[in-house]
């Protein structure tokens, strides 16, 4: 009887969890047991890992072999165990290995002929407690290098991990640049007119604010969206390790760090799962998750059910998704700007003398949209076709806006970083503290209790105001919000062309 083991890991959420991988070789008929709530993808590899053992030369026990994944009451997924469990089987018919593996956190999909294939959702798993070594594919590279913590290995095959162990052969070190160069992003550029509304977009990014666009077909409305990630601020590091975790986790990633602001523009007809995240099982991360550190853009906003939009109200207000599944809770982060878009009215007209539909129409249209999540939404914009969009000539770029922003959330910053704010970002930061110690002038403030006293405003509309007037105080470079930063931040918040309209 011979006893190894190794370290592997499994991921929940974006939470990596260290799983010890134990094989015991002993008397009883040929044939591997897998024990500890491994999925079908662990369950299948017993085949797939047994043929790649034979085609890298290697020995296999030709008895019974007991495989346990610890701890057995966690759920284990993913075709990354099979280089774990095929090192602890071959580990415990020679205990020369033993010492080598015994620190050492190993993941990879292992193909028929020995080869190590990426693997998903391995940034998490990277980030977990400190071991001596990590190895992992080759393949996983660019992932590895960004996260730049401790000794981590890439190897090509099962046999050049196996001599490594033996300490026949060194493995290389997976090394690469943190300067990543993300894709050129939609320049503003390109958007010849419309000022207010690249105005109200630069305000969003400054202060990472909400908005809500209406205009009718044709007036721009995703070719702004879709250039608000490039005013916003370059990701740091650690938002780049968190972008690209989620996306590796989706399954749909190619291995690329995420280096450039996510934009998400999913189709209106989405489940509430897509949106917010979901599935059985295995929950998987939703657009909001996707959008992390980016922009959500929902388009056609009128075209999706209230009660997925409705949802988008918590992640907005906490940054994250809890989903419960079995006495589990999966949690993703999902701190994002959303943008939504909808036409005024079901026929589009620009205005209300156009206009072919019927009153009952105009007044149900966007009634998806609940007050409750309107209220979270710091601006509205109503865009218009009237004018030219496209070729902009002498347009501001981007890059120009981009540096006003930079300022403007520098400023911002420090003045929060003094307070102990979590968040450093004004849309972000707790309403209290602004109300407490942060109001604006006596005149503006006079103005906002003349708002709420007349139902102009809510009181978290009140928040969302102040916060919107120490935007423009900030982009202005102003010390405090006077009254004409609270005007203009009411008038920012203003209902769009689709209630004028109704």
């Amino acid at each position: 009887m011979a006893l190894a083991s190794t370290f592997a890991a499994t991921v929940e959420g974006v939470t990596a969890h260290v799983v010890g991988v134990e094989a015991n070789v002993g008397p009883g008929l040929p044939g591997m047991h897998m024990v500890g709530l491994g999925d079908a993808a662990v369950k299948e590899s017993r085949e797939r890992i047994r043929t790649a053992v034979a085609n890298s030369t290697l020995p296999w026990p030709r008895t019974k072999i007991m495989v346990s994944l610890s701890p057995a009451h966690l759920p284990k997924h993913g075709s990354h165990f099979d280089l774990p469990i095929a090192l602890a089987v071959l580990a415990s018919l020679d205990p020369r290995v033993q010492k080598a593996l015994s620190d050492t956190l190993v993941l990879g999909e292992l193909g028929l002929g020995g080869t190590l294939r990426r693997v998903e959702g391995i940034l998490p798993m990277l980030t977990t407690r400190s071991f001596g070594t990590v190895i992992i594919p080759r393949a996983n590279t660019a992932e590895a290098a960004l996260v730049n913590r401790g000794r981590i290995l890439v190897a090509d095959s099962l046999l050049d991990v196996w001599n490594w162990a033996l300490g026949i052969k060194d493995l290389d070190a997976a090394e690469g640049t943190h300067i990543v160069v993300p894709a050129a992003a939609p320049d503003f550029r390109d958007v010849a007119g419309q000022a207010e509304a690249k105005f109200a977009l630069e305000v969003a990014a400054a202060g990472g604010h909400h908005v809500f666009m209406v205009g009718p077909p044709g007036s721009g409305k995703s070719m702004l969206a879709e250039r608000l990630p490039s005013i916003l601020p370059s990701m740091t590091i650690d938002e780049m390790i968190e972008a690209t975790a989620i996306h590796s986790v989706t399954g749909a990633s190619t291995g690329a760090v995420v280096a450039a602001r996510p934009f998400v523009a999913p189709h209106p007809s989405l489940s509430r799962a897509a949106l917010i995240g979901g599935g059985s099982g295995h929950p998987r991360p939703g657009a909001v998750s996707q959008a992390h550190r980016g922009v959500l853009f929902l388009d056609e906003a009128s075209e999706i059910p209230a009660a997925s939009l409705d949802a988008l109200r918590i992640p907005l207000e906490k940054g994250a998704v809890r989903l419960t599944r079995a006495r589990r809770e999966v949690v993703y982060p999902a701190d994002f700007q959303l943008v939504l878009a909808a036409n005024p009215c079901k026929c589009g007209a620009e205005n209300s003398a156009a206009c072919r539909c019927t009153p009952n129409q105009r007044i149900n249209h966007l009634r998806n949209i609940s007050g409750p999540l309107r209220d979270r939404i710091d601006i509205s914009l109503a865009t218009t076709s009237l004018g030219s969009v496209i070729g902009g000539g002498d347009a501001e770029p981007s890059v120009e806006i981009a540096q006003r922003v930079m300022e403007a959330r520098e400023r911002a910053a420090f003045r929060w970083s003094t307070t102990g704010a979590e968040h450093w970002v004004n849309a972000r930061v707790d309403a209290t503290l602004i109300r407490r110690d942060h109001p604006a002038d006596e005149s503006a403030m006079a103005l906002i209790s003349a708002y709420l006293s007349s139902g102009r405003l809510t009181q978290r509309g009140v928040d969302r105001v102040l916060k919107l007037a120490w935007t423009l105080a900030d982009l202005d470079g102003a010390a405090i919000p006077d009254l004409g930063h609270v005007a203009a931040a009411s008038e920012l918040r203003a209902p769009a062309a689709s209630e004028v309209m109704a």
